[in-house]
């Protein structure tokens, strides 16, 4: 079954995000997950969300997603990530 790992983030840092960004998909796709979405908000219609953006991943399952985030190559990026924004990732099935 597909999961999907959601990604809630807020800027801190354009140049040190842009240099995550840039990398962070072909780390996704070494694991056979594919980028859903990626958007930044205009508004909440109900609740709070204190997030700008956020961004949306599909994995072929849970193993893969978790394959993907724990791999060498998405825990080297992770400094970097951190460094440009605040991030909150939670992983779903569907």
């Amino acid at each position: 079954m597909p999961a999907y790992i959601i990604g809630h983030i807020t800027i801190k840092d354009a140049a040190q995000w842009a240099a995550y960004r840039d990398q962070v998909g072909a780390t996704i796709a070494a694991w056979g997950g594919e980028l859903v979405f990626r958007g930044r908000k205009t508004g909440v219609l109900n609740g709070a969300h204190a997030h700008t953006d956020t961004v949306v991943a599909r994995f072929p399952d849970s193993a893969a997603l978790k394959r993907w985030h724990d791999s060498p190559a998405y825990q080297a990026l992770i400094p970097i990530r951190d460094a440009g924004a605040d991030v909150t990732l939670i992983a779903y099935e569907s």
